[in-house]
């Protein structure tokens, strides 16, 4: 019933009603303005008008959707929380299938998801949070946007009751025995001298670990192997030690182990078939599965977005993998001013899918197929896209086609008619690329760090622009530039990519021999003589800060410019035997001038077929 209706049962006459709305709205608006929120709307709608106080710790989810309802029923601008904070539990909360690239497994389970916030088929709606904290309860995505059009998320919090991720502390250290201490935040348990961790519905079957070291701030892939064969006792609370065998091993006090079961089966938030979607000054203090994934959609800003745990919460760890994950979008990505620590894989991710060619029915009939375990289920082609064919082995480019029509034949496989016939050259085995989804990226002013693996995976042929940027300490390539049609599947070749005015502080110490800060490595089994994937990539007037000798590596590409930077001698880390700082096998018009290296040695170029005057080089 709409609150008019309301009001005239209740014996209000309607124009007494407007004047009272009319007021409770500016005051509204002169309290947005005191806060710095913008609002220009005539219609705002309160959390707390659905029976949702902050701070209460009852279950929010039931009031979240009727409030959301009610914005879309009646077209509302503007949804405002309340501040404070909120709890949302899997019951009464929305739930619905989603299936999400990069983290789906294993057809036998549900792929119901909970969602905190469901948009489905909205319109020009922002969520003010009011510097709301938003606490999940089990595994849920925090929010979802799909099929919707001109949304924003401004001004809020998320975290979980209990993290899928659990942390310890060592104490002390002996050949037989480490002493450790549990963060409050990690529920456990002793069965038979084993531990186990647990939460809300789910419990660990397996440990993937990662060690963070806070002296040097380094995450390093690690083992939880000899505590899981050792004997746990608990000498007080939280206070547990493993007695068993620990003269192999190569821990220290203070290091910090964080633990996660690695099976993917959620996502932060997710983005799908929608938009002009605007996320602003958001935090994301912890996130189950992938982080934020944007998929299948148009127009993506994150603007000051920091995926990092809540402050004084002593916790190391804020995204499971992934934080920000871009799959076959469009138009333009945005993530400027966004800040992540503490993420089990990469902070950014951008890329689209290969999908094999499995059978040709006729002469412009194709089944296509999702090959990746962990991507399937979704439409990743349209009717007029635009798609390339691609030979897996040597990523070539091999013809074109425009789709007239595109079907799903099951969760793993898509018809597709073209609307002229197939090229002669192309067969089963091929795969394709859709190239009407690929987005152009900008990603600037942010800070990547407390990461074990990469920064930045960026594989579209639009164009790409990485300024003004820190890469602290990632274990592995600060940037890698990737495509391959054989082992994850993620399309596709550069055309047009400026890395600039950016800083690299100690990167790549998880991949040493091959520890490039940038690492440009495409995954073509096969060289063919004058092809290449890549083309026209720019790294200009950055600075290195670096413990070893291994810089830039490039395979497969023409065009390539290394200019301008500044390359400054650490001691952080003890450096390897001595290895080229440029790697470069089958390259083409590559440049490397007037960088200033402030290095112990002298820099060397390795060359692998192709030859001199492939270069031009001031370095002697």
């Amino acid at each position: 019933m709409s609150v008019f209706n309301r009001a005239k049962r209740a014996g209000i006459q309607a124009s007494t009603l407007l004047m009272i709305f009319l007021f409770f709205d500016c005051c509204i608006k002169e309290t947005f303005a005191k806060n710095g929120i913008a609002s220009d709307t005539g219609s705002v709608v309160a959390l707390t008008d659905f029976g949702i106080k902050s701070n209460s710790f009852e279950n929010a989810s039931a009031g979240v959707k009727k409030a959301l309802r009610f914005c879309k029923e009646n077209s509302a601008d503007t949804l405002l929380l309340p501040g404070g904070r909120i709890d949302l539990w899997p019951e009464y909360a929305f739930k619905q299938e989603l299936y999400i690239s990069n983290c789906t497994e294993n057809d036998s389970v549900s792929k119901i998801k909970n969602i905190g916030f469901l948009l489905d088929g909205f319109k020009n709606l922002v969520i003010e949070g009011n510097n709301t904290l938003v606490v999940l309860h089990g595994k849920m995505v925090s929010f979802a946007i799909l099929n919707s059009e001109h949304i924003q998320l401004k001004n809020m919090r998320f975290d979980y009751e209990r993290p899928t991720m659990s942390e310890l502390s060592i104490l002390k250290v002996s050949s037989r025995s480490v002493e450790t201490v549990i963060h409050p935040d990690s529920k456990y348990c002793i069965d038979n001298g084993r531990i186990g961790f647990y939460g809300e519905g789910w419990k660990s079957k397996s440990y993937h670990t990662i060690l963070f070291e806070p002296g040097k701030n380094l995450m390093k892939y690690s083992s939880f192997k000899p505590f899981n064969e050792s004997r746990a006792v608990q000498t007080s609370p939280l206070h547990v030690t493993f007695q068993g065998e620990f003269s192999k091993n190569n821990f220290h006090p203070g290091d910090i182990l964080t633990i996660r079961d690695p099976y993917r089966d959620n996502a932060g938030a997710f983005i799908s078939l929608s938009k002009n979607i605007r996320i602003e000054n958001v935090k994301m203090h912890y996130m189950h599965g992938l982080g934020i994934v944007s998929q299948f959609s148009e127009n993506i800003s994150l603007v000051k977005v920091a995926v990092a745990p809540r402050e004084n919460s002593g916790r190391i760890i804020s995204a499971f993998a992934d934080c920000f994950h871009f799959s076959g979008c469009k138009g333009s990505i945005l993530i400027d001013s966004c800040f992540t620590s503490g993420s089990h894989d990469d902070p950014i991710n951008v890329h689209g899918t290969h999908l094999k060619i499995t059978s040709i029915a006729s002469g412009n009939k194709l089944t296509v197929r999702f090959m990746h375990h962990q991507t399937y289920g979704f439409e990743a082609f349209f009717a007029n896209d635009s798609i390339a064919f691609v030979n897996p082995q040597t990523l070539m480019l091999i013809g074109y086609a425009k789709l007239k029509n595109a079907k799903m034949v099951n969760k793993r496989e898509m018809e597709l008619e073209l609307e002229e016939a197939l090229p002669k050259n192309i067969s089963a085995g091929d795969c394709i690329e859709n190239i009407t989804w690929t987005p152009e990226v900008t990603i600037r002013n942010s800070r990547f760090e407390r990461t074990n693996t990469r920064g930045i995976l960026v594989t579209t042929r639009r164009k790409v622009l990485i300024e003004n940027n820190t890469f602290y300490r990632t274990g592995m390539h600060a940037i890698l530039i990737a495509d391959d049609a054989l082992s994850w599947y993620e399309s596709g070749p550069v055309r047009d990519v400026t890395i600039r005015n950016n800083i690299f502080e100690a990167c790549g110490y998880n991949s040493a021999p091959g520890n490039y800060i940038i690492s440009i490595a495409p995954e073509n089994h096969e060289l063919v003589t004058g092809y290449f994937v890549h083309k026209n990539i720019s790294i200009e007037n950055n600075i290195f800060k670096v413990y070893d000798y291994p810089i830039l590596s490039a395979r497969s590409t023409e065009g390539l410019v290394f200019k301008g930077n500044t390359i400054i001698q650490t001691d952080l880390l003890k450096a390897g035997p001595k290895r080229p700082a440029f790697n470069l096998t089958a390259c083409k018009d590559v440049m490397i001038e007037k960088n200033d290296f402030r290095t112990n040695e002298k820099p060397i170029i390795k060359l692998v077929s192709m030859s001199g005057k492939d270069v031009k080089t001031d370095i002697k």
